[in-house]
């Protein structure tokens, strides 16, 4: 049994610190490289105790060098801030080794809409039609094949794969739909910020980047491959106090007001019955972030209003490992000839 070497660039986030966790499971797949300018020189299972003794543990922290990387890996992940991404990916691929991106370098396929919503210029837009979305439930043939890997955002996965059978199967209206998404404060990164402060979040809640917020053209992006059609919708996050965990509440108008709950967990049913990942919740069921934490899961309640013809669909995602890292390692699986779900069949814990 062949082992897949891999490496990480940017071990220090949270991201990084859950594919370490999650690669030191890992059946084949070994952390080979791992990369921090602030961090270099330590050896990882020093940085992070909780590796101590596990595979990966004894590799020495360094400095990024695509030509390093290219000796020694055949896959990289890139938990790296966007615009810093790009560069870093281009030289890699040009040595042969596959790449899986965290940012949102890759992940518009237009370079004008990133340069307008990043505020940063693409200075690799010829991959851009290379890149794969690494939404496996809807691109695992496309990923299977792939070099490059957008892996999506963290409120994105939440939504398009909340709405995806409402969409592919025309339930809803395709104006009007409203996306009301909580996170836990770990979306927002491990850097230290007035923002995420424990007393900052601690006891309160809020909402942030309204009207404007980044994840909302990778949204319409993908609803809108999935409506055939150009479609907007309003996003509005919110941070809540609470470590990890994504709750969207996405309202929707019914195309036919007429249709009863029964009808739609059907069609939910039917369209997610070979995606073990997705879990439509049993009738008068609601999701809760405990219950997908540290998993790959997405679950999926369903709520119809015949008063106002309204279908409320709720998703609830784990942002770090089904809406980051988790969701790099299936791709990286995908890409490496593996099947999706290697290292990443763990349930939740609920404490």
């Amino acid at each position: 049994m062949k082992t897949i070497k891999a490496g990480l660039v940017g071990i220090t986030g949270y991201a990084g610190m859950e594919l370490a966790r999650l690669l030191a499971g890992h059946p084949q797949m070994r952390l080979v490289m791992a990369c921090s300018r602030a961090e270099s020189g330590k050896r990882l299972g020093q940085f992070y105790p909780f590796l101590e003794g596990l595979p990966g543990s004894d590799v020495v922290i360094s400095v990024f060098e695509a030509a390093e990387a290219a000796r020694c890996c055949d896959v990289v992940f890139l938990a790296v801030p966007a615009g810093t991404a790009m560069e870093m990916a281009h030289d890699l691929l040009h040595a042969g080794v596959k790449v899986v991106d965290f940012s949102a370098d890759f992940r518009l396929r237009d370079a004008a809409t990133y340069e307008e919503w990043y505020k940063g210029t693409h200075s690799q837009r010829a991959l851009l039609s290379q890149a794969v979305y690494g939404l496996p439930e809807i691109y695992a043939a496309e990923a299977a094949r792939a070099s490059l890997i957008a892996n999506p955002g963290c409120y994105p996965s939440s939504v398009i794969l909340g709405l995806y059978a409402a969409l592919r199967h025309r339930l809803i209206q395709t104006d009007g739909i409203v996306v009301d998404a909580k996170s836990g404060t770990s979306g927002a990164g491990r850097k230290a910020a007035v923002p995420t402060l424990f007393c900052e979040v601690a006891d309160t809640f809020r909402a942030y980047g309204l009207p404007g917020h980044r994840h909302t053209p990778e949204i319409e992006q993908e609803l809108s491959l999935l409506a055939g059609q150009e479609l907007r919708v309003s996003f509005n996050p919110h941070l809540v106090p609470m470590n990890r965990g994504i709750l969207s509440t996405i309202y929707t108008k019914l195309a036919d007001p007429a249709m009863t709950l029964d009808q739609v967990h059907d069609i939910f049913c039917q369209t997610w019955q070979d995606s073990p990942w997705v879990r439509v919740l049993p009738k008068g069921a609601l999701p809760e972030t405990r219950f997908v934490r540290g998993s790959m899961f997405c679950d999926i309640g369903l709520v119809v209003d015949s008063r106002t013809g309204r279908l409320t669909i709720l998703a609830a995602i784990d942002n770090l490992c089904r809406g980051a890292s988790g969701q790099a390692l299936a791709n990286a699986n995908l890409m490496c000839g593996l099947p999706v779900q290697t290292g990443l069949e763990h349930l939740a814990p609920l404490a």
